[in-house]
């Protein structure tokens, strides 16, 4: 067994925060299951602009929904190719949800378009949960002011719900306010809870750059520098926030109540967790934010490097925790405002989706031209009376505006 199935000891989750034909056909996502202890996936519109964009890999499959459906959109087609992805993923992680009852989830993310746009975010959710039709899926919403309600609403209609684009203690507590508000209102309603699953992911490299960006800029300034990087702040945020989810989900009566009637603790889970800075351990968000009840959800290459180097030392979540408290707190003294640099993530974040999304819509019309002037083309004719008769009978409908009286469902037509 590989070092990263020693997680699960601790109570962590261990997801894999990408998607590819490749690896749902070739035993490779079987072989993590397996090995690695990996138990769910997550998926981003950057992640299918990777797969879908900028291979071949899907080109056999889109054309042939352009020659069976000419008319179909490059939209209509990404998401054809994408929800059967997800089944797929879904179907090979299922048994790992009936035996868990917890994990074994596989995330999809509706339009980031409509990030602001709560009645759009619901209607697509919706549409997303019943076309994929999987128990084992979770839909993916942002956490932006419009985002919150419809979590709420989803999770008391009883839809698995990812939170992303989480980036704060208010980011936080807002997502776990709408999960808990959504499981009354289900139980209210005489429903159900204990069926429905939900993370709150919470970004940590991002909230690292943007600190150590600022720490650069005072030494290229000649400006004295604190003992800590962006690093350890990205990590003290998340060691914070999950004493939050403790207070939250363990020692509140709350949620006691909702626990009596099965409801399941919505967990935090750790995103964003690969490294980008050269002098920091390419395995440092993984190592330093293991927890009981957490998700970590990493790319390939840092499920690799943990395989190679990492180390489960316990539950170092909880190490530190008041250090932790007085580095964010000592921020201010150094021209750091976390507030500020949260709620600019959030909105970068929207665009760092929105624009592979836009890229790989694009992308696939451009695919769908090539394959639709590839195709044969076939029409046909009518000859003789028919095509006169054919043609007196359009003029006809159209003098007697048929198409909308048909549409008004008019009775008159038929006598």
């Amino acid at each position: 067994m590989n070092r990263t199935a020693y997680l699960q000891d601790e109570g962590q989750a261990l997801w894999l925060d990408y998607i590819r034909r490749t690896i749902l056909t070739d035993g490779t996502l079987q072989r993590l299951i397996r090995e690695d202890g990996l138990r769910g996936m997550t998926s981003n519109p950057s992640i299918f602009q990777e797969a879908i964009g900028e291979t071949e890999e899907y080109d056999g499959d889109l054309k042939a929904l352009v020659e069976a459906r000419p008319d179909m959109s490059a939209t209509d087609l990404y998401e054809t190719l994408a929800v059967e992805e997800i089944r797929r993923a879904c179907d090979l992680l299922r048994p790992v949800y009936e035996e868990t009852g917890t994990d074994g989830l596989v995330s999809l993310e509706v339009s980031p378009h409509l990030a602001k746009d709560t009645d759009g975010t619901i209607e697509e959710a919706r549409r997303l949960w019943n076309t994929v039709g999987r128990p084992n899926l979770m839909i993916k919403v942002p956490a932006t002011e419009e985002g919150i309600p419809a979590v709420e609403k989803l999770i008391s209609e009883g839809i698995n719900v990812n939170i992303t684009l989480m980036f704060s203690m208010a980011h936080y507590e807002q997502t776990a306010e709408a999960y808990l508000r959504g499981l009354e209102r289900r139980v209210e309603n005489g429903q159900d809870p204990s069926d429905i699953h939900s993370v709150a992911s919470f970004f940590i490299s991002r909230v690292s750059r943007k600190v150590d960006a600022q720490l650069e800029e005072m030494r290229e300034n000649g400006s004295d520098t604190p003992d800590f990087d962006g690093g350890g702040v990205a990590i003290a945020n998340g060691k914070v926030v999950y004493q939050r989810f403790k207070e939250l989900f363990h020692d509140s009566d709350r949620f006691d109540a909702l626990r009596e009637q099965g409801a399941l603790v919505q967990r935090p889970l750790w995103a964003s967790t690969s490294t980008k800075n050269d002098a920091y351990s390419d395995v440092r968000y993984v190592e330093e934010l293991v927890g009981a009840q957490t998700v970590n959800t990493i790319p390939p290459a840092t499920l690799e490097a943990f395989r190679d180097h990492g180390e489960v030392r316990g539950q170092t979540v909880e190490e530190d925790v008041d250090e932790a408290r007085e580095l964010l707190d000592a921020l201010p003294e150094w021209g750091i405002d976390l507030d500020q640099i949260t709620k600019d993530l959030q909105t970068e974040g929207i665009e760092k989706f929105s624009d592979p999304f836009d890229q790989l819509i694009e992308a696939i019309e451009a695919k769908r031209k090539q394959f639709t002037a590839e195709a044969p083309s076939v029409s046909f004719a009518l000859g003789g009376d028919l095509k006169d008769a054919a043609n007196e009978r359009l003029r006809q409908w159209d003098h007697d505006d048929f198409a909308a009286r048909l549409w008004e469902r008019d009775p008159t037509l038929w006598g």
